[in-house]
């Protein structure tokens, strides 16, 4: 991964803390719009025919604008009137994440991945992006070849395991978290406390379905 690329997956998480911080602005301007509405409304007489034809106008097309969108549901169309649901990529916002200390392998950081309640979504067959730092070092491969594409719903968890440290000298940078992505294209990176920890040419295994098979050997 370039320079660039790493300083642009390392500010992302200041990025969505901006853009949370906008939607919670939004949030306010919009309750005080509708407070306003709300009293404007109020002020029309209660006994007035026109304001009791608009109103149940209003009611009668809200009620029926909520009923068509109930009764599309969610996924793609098919164009016969069905509705299929979209499988879609996971990124690290779908996901309910967790860390946990190892003994293993000289120790190891176990990484479990669970989707949020309500979604389903594919990890991809691919590493996961793991960083450290404001340097945007980054976690190599663990294991030779990439793993198979696993499906997040329910109770279903994926591990991965990161080794912070490989190499036998002493020495290394001491850091508190790790910066966690999906893969390449995952533009909300989480960052994941973990304890004070050494890093130096750290390594990660591939997505498993067992946390016995997410332990990392260098």
């Amino acid at each position: 991964m370039s320079g660039n690329r790493r300083k642009a997956f390392l500010v992302s998480a200041a990025i969505v803390g901006g853009a949370l911080l906008m939607t919670a602005c939004d949030g306010t301007d919009a309750a005080t719009d509708t407070g306003a509405t709300q009293s404007s409304n109020s002020a029309a007489p209660s006994g007035s025919s026109a304001a009791g034809s608009d109103q149940g106008t209003a009611k009668g097309s809200d009620a029926k604008d909520e009923g068509t969108e109930d009764a599309a549901g969610s996924g793609a169309d098919t164009g016969n009137g069905k509705r299929e649901q979209v499988e879609q990529s996971c990124g690290a916002n779908d996901i309910s994440w967790s860390t946990k200390s190892e003994t293993q392998a000289g120790g190891y950081i176990l990484i479990s991945a669970k989707a949020k309640p309500g979604i389903t979504c594919y990890l991809p067959a691919a590493l996961p992006i793991v960083a450290f730092g404001s340097d945007g070092t980054e976690a190599g491969p663990a294991e030779q070849a990439v793993g198979e594409q696993i499906k997040l719903s329910g109770s279903t968890t994926a591990y991965a395991g990161v080794q912070t440290k490989t190499t036998k000298e002493n020495g290394g940078k001491e850091l508190d978290f790790i910066i966690v992505a999906v893969n390449n294209d995952d533009s909300d990176p989480v960052s994941l406390p973990v304890g004070t920890i050494t890093v130096d040419k750290p390594i990660v295994t591939n997505w498993h379905t067992a946390p016995a098979d997410a332990v990392p050997f260098s």
